[in-house]
């Protein structure tokens, strides 16, 4: 039997909870382990090794964008999901710098929140399609030279390699194992990518990655 995606829900409005238990609840492949809109809930639910956590942003009394970033500081592995009714270019910019998996709008609908979801869980980095523009904003500050219209031609086979594993969230450790080369060199490559892609994370080179692969794409069906 195919295991399934264990979830944690945390909004603070007990309609959204509900509807989102029932949406995931739905769903063979997923399991909800819980959902609540406080602290102390969250942490009893990570007792239950969620795969990922789905999160919204205006909460009272916490802000998701603050508890994120508060489980990165300790230490919490679980990937999150932003999952909010705001479009905003800052909240964007903050969460994917915080270390959200993925940003959803809830105007999205619910086959597209589902399938956003299940691409995250499989090591995806996902934002919502209205947020694509805001996205590349994002970036553009931080982009290399113009007259290369793929950035990503800019590096080696290898890099372009190891790229497409960190984009999907593989530590440095298994991306290493996956292409049975050392810890170090994986980290050595990785310091190559960001310094020709100009950018200064690893989360931001593996945006650059999924939005250069959507480009393609999409040039491609034209």
């Amino acid at each position: 039997m195919e295991r399934k995606i264990k979830l944690a829900l945390v909004d603070d409005q007990n309609l959204c909870r509900c509807g989102l238990s029932e949406l995931f609840g739905k769903r063979y492949d997923f399991s909800v382990l819980g959902a609540t809109g406080t602290l102390e809930g969250l942490r009893l639910l990570l007792q239950e090794e969620p795969d990922l956590i789905i999160m919204d942003l205006r909460m009272k009394p916490m802000d998701g964008l603050d508890l994120l970033e508060q489980l990165r500081r300790e230490g919490c592995p679980v990937p999150v999901v932003i999952l909010t009714m705001s479009d905003s270019e800052q909240d964007l910019t903050r969460a994917i710098r915080a270390g959200a998996r993925g940003y959803l709008l809830k105007d999205m609908s619910p086959e597209e929140v589902v399938d956003g979801i299940r691409r995250i869980a499989s090591g995806e980095l996902v934002v919502a399609p209205a947020m694509t523009i805001k996205m590349i904003n994002i970036l553009r500050g931080e982009q290399p030279t113009p007259e290369h219209k793929n950035p990503l031609k800019l590096l080696t086979e290898r890099e372009r390699e190891i790229l497409q594993l960190l984009s999907r969230g593989e530590s440095n450790k298994s991306i290493a194992n996956s292409l049975s080369i050392s810890y170090d060199t994986v980290k050595q490559h990785v310091r190559h990518i960001l310094t020709k892609l100009n950018l200064s994370s690893r989360v931001k080179a593996a945006v650059l990655f999924t939005s250069q692969q959507q480009t393609d794409h999409n040039e491609r069906g034209n």
